[in-house]
């Protein structure tokens, strides 16, 4: 393929995402296909690479019943293929030796003081990058699931302490939003887009 080729087949899928509210209860997606959409949407990047998301994935049908009423009773979230919970790491930083074994050691002790300065006493810092980061990996994966065939939504209206709760998620990661994915089995509603002459600016205000 060309790589002209592949910038048209990367607008398409893009265009083509549209946010899904109804699937078809009871599909499977299979485990490979399912992998390749995780592993492309964790190629996404990260501020110093530290690869804030993680994927709490809900695919056994009981427990995508226990999502619907934390997510006041949105029905997507039991009939989808999977429902992926994409969660931010508040204490990424702790990565920071591991990613940057493979480095000199120069490099190694100056990356790891940099990052370790920055998330010194600084919870806001912490927070802001575990969703910014995580953010990235989630739309990534909405356009990797597309890419294979597969639509999704994301949602942001869920009770978040019902879901830390249900779920059992620790301290250290903070949901950021609920993805459910799967095969439509109605499309998803038009919307507008508001014109670029209102969304870009340049230069200056």
């Amino acid at each position: 393929m060309s790589q002209l080729e592949q910038k048209q087949d990367a607008l398409q899928v893009m265009f083509s995402r549209h946010s899904v509210r109804k699937y078809e209860r009871g599909f499977v997606i299979p485990e490979a296909e399912l992998n390749e959409i995780f592993q492309a949407a964790a190629s996404a990047p990260s501020s110093w690479n530290l690869q804030h998301w993680r994927f709490l994935v809900i695919s056994e049908q009981a427990n995508k019943d226990r999502l619907l009423p934390i997510a006041f009773g949105q029905q997507q979230v039991s009939d989808a293929s999977v429902v992926v919970i994409v969660l931010g790491d508040l204490q990424a930083n702790l990565a920071a030796p591991v990613v940057y074994e493979k480095a000199s050691q120069d490099i190694r002790e100056m990356m790891v003081k940099q990052i370790e300065g920055a998330y010194a006493n600084n919870p806001v810092v912490a927070r802001d990058e575990a969703i910014r980061n995580a953010s990235l990996a989630a739309m990534q994966l909405m356009l990797a699931a597309k890419a294979k065939g597969y639509d999704s939504v994301p949602m942001g209206g869920y009770n978040q302490a019902a879901l830390i709760q249900e779920f059992n998620i620790p301290e250290r990661y903070v949901p950021v939003m609920m993805i459910p994915i799967g095969k439509a089995a109605s499309p998803a509603r038009p919307t507008e887009r508001l014109p670029l002459d209102s969304l870009v600016i340049r230069e200056s205000f």
